[in-house]
């Protein structure tokens, strides 16, 4: 126990040091320049880079760990260059209108971020430290299988609203097709399932009770999505443009909020 605490505390000690150290080093770039250009890109890479390191840090790279940390870096250089070319694209980010230009703010923006990064992290830096390797099992399986489902989602909708929003005639309209004909947030429950996914396939190796503690990971960003900063502000976005719309008010009520079909 006390081996594995220290093995432990020494990983999840560098990882948080590299984590925040990237994050207030693009920070201070980014108050020089008064950009936010690259904020979504700096989260993405520190998740690519960190799932890569904790795997190297491990040194074990049993079948569970290396597909686990392959699932973790395909979602974030996948979301990574999405939101860095969304915007390029659009030219700026509204989140940060109002704190860019204001150093103390921005700092605050990308605290949260490095504490969302070593947060949702946390099954996989638990996993890669197992020095002892386990049949892979049900949950495994499921897990990666919860994965898979949510990646599906959160692709295909981030494409479907792309398209959506870059054809000439649907300038000042809502999307309400394809998935998000059945859910209002379906980029939302697609990162909601991936993260439980990695935490379920995490769960087959951790012998420790602390260890469970990581499921604050998906507890964390269901937080984050559904009270901060996913649902909350683009629900305020949406009730200024198309508050008044019927149509708006008719496609609220009569579709999922977040999970197809039922809520």
């Amino acid at each position: 126990m006390d081996h594995l605490e220290a093995v432990m505390g020494n990983s999840f000690g560098k990882a948080a040091v590299i984590d925040f150290s990237i994050q207030w080093a693009l920070w201070a770039v980014a108050s020089i320049f008064k950009t936010e250009k690259f904020y979504d890109l700096a989260g993405s890479g520190t998740f690519l880079y960190l799932a890569y390191q904790t795997l190297k840090w491990g040194g074990t790279y049993y079948t569970r760990q290396k597909v686990t940390t392959g699932l973790v870096m395909t979602w974030a250089a996948r979301l990574g260059l999405f939101l860095f070319t969304r915007v390029l694209k659009e030219g700026k980010d509204s989140r940060f209108d109002k704190v860019k230009g204001r150093p103390g703010m921005f700092w605050i923006y990308w605290t949260i971020q490095g504490m969302w990064i070593f947060t949702t992290l946390l099954p996989l830096l638990v996993l890669n430290n197992k020095k002892e390797d386990k049949p892979l099992c049900t949950r495994d399986y499921v897990g990666w299988g919860l994965w898979a489902l949510g990646f599906l989602f959160e692709t295909v909708a981030d494409y479907q609203k792309s398209a959506f929003k870059g054809n000439p005639d649907n300038a000042g309209k809502f999307i309400t097709t394809g998935l998000w004909s059945i859910s209002r947030y379906p980029n939302y429950f697609g990162e909601i399932c991936m993260w439980l996914g990695i935490f379920i396939s995490s769960t087959s190796a951790m012998t420790e009770p602390v260890e469970y503690g990581s499921v604050i990971s998906p507890l964390f960003v269901i937080f984050l999505l559904l009270r901060v900063s996913g649902i909350p502000l683009q629900e305020r976005q949406q009730m200024k443009r198309w508050g008044d719309n019927p149509l708006f008010k008719d496609y609220v009520k009569k579709t999922a909020k977040l999970i197809p079909f039922i809520w």
